[in-house]
């Protein structure tokens, strides 16, 4: 389980002539993420996404507030054990271009003391889960940008975490790779893992999650199932429930203009 209480994260940007100011970019965010859940973290560009889920890996010290992370209802404190529990995927991982990908999991392995044996039943299974058996040997730099991101989530999951932590998973994948990470999430949750996971695809978030935390310009404006919004708002669509509630905290439409694209606006994107 993953409990954030009241997290704010602030930041000084430049102003005109040399003024400077601060802002939050997340503004008094709490929430909980409980084991065998999927919660869904939805926003427009800027909203906060990234920033909050950097404190929840803590990767990132909020500027107030407090993150709780339990595993088997044990609290985990130290931020190298808290590592070994996380499979964090930022939206601009940079890996060693001059590895394969199967050489990185290898290291991974290595790294967090797992045993070549179990290093390379699990790059096995990772392989087949990602279908990256055609270019798991070859080097990272030569990867289409589909290729790259499947192998950037791989080293999520490299060493089996009890918590996923995803930001934008599925950004530049085709519709197959998308679905295999989307059908992988949820036989993860059967396996009593917990996920966060960010994405700007509202139908991915609606098959996908849960739970759907709604965020704007560092606040929650909206959480529940799918189906609790719907009621609560009266609208059918994520996407019109989203537009309803970022227009009732003062939002505009430009706010909307990067979500809601689904598989059709993933192909357009990548053209």
């Amino acid at each position: 389980m993953i409990i954030a209480d009241n997290l704010v994260k602030t930041f000084t940007k430049n102003e005109k002539k040399n003024k400077k100011s601060d802002f939050n970019a997340v503004d008094g965010i709490s929430l909980n993420v409980k084991e065998g859940e999927i919660v869904g973290i939805l926003g427009p560009n800027g909203a906060g996404k990234t920033t909050l889920l950097r404190m929840m890996s803590k990767l990132m010290n909020p500027t107030s507030g407090m993150v709780s992370i339990r595993i088997n209802d044990e609290e985990i404190s130290d931020d190298i054990e808290v590592k070994r529990h996380i499979g964090y995927l930022s939206n601009n991982t940079k890996l060693y271009g001059r590895l394969s990908t199967r050489e990185l999991l290898q290291m991974l392995g290595v790294i967090y003391g797992i045993s070549e044996e179990d290093t390379k039943r699990r790059i096995d299974e990772i392989s087949q889960v990602l279908t990256m058996d055609s270019f798991i040997d070859n080097r990272i730099e030569k990867l289409s940008t589909g290729q790259t991101q499947r192998a950037s989530i791989a080293r999520c999951l490299v060493h089996d975490p009890q918590v996923y932590i995803f930001d934008e998973p599925t950004l530049g994948l085709d519709i197959i790779s998308s679905a295999a990470i989307v059908d992988f999430m949820k036989g993860e949750r059967e396996r009593g893992k917990t996920v966060l996971y960010s994405t700007h695809y509202m139908e991915e978030a609606e098959y996908l999650c849960d739970r759907i935390i709604m965020i704007h310009r560092g606040r929650i404006i909206g959480e529940g199932t799918p189906e609790e919004l719907r009621m609560q708002t009266g609208h059918d669509s994520l996407r019109d429930i989203f537009a309803g509630l970022i227009a009732e905290n003062g939002g505009l439409e430009s706010d909307m203009s990067d979500l809601g694209k689904g598989a059709a606006g993933k192909r357009r994107a990548r053209r």
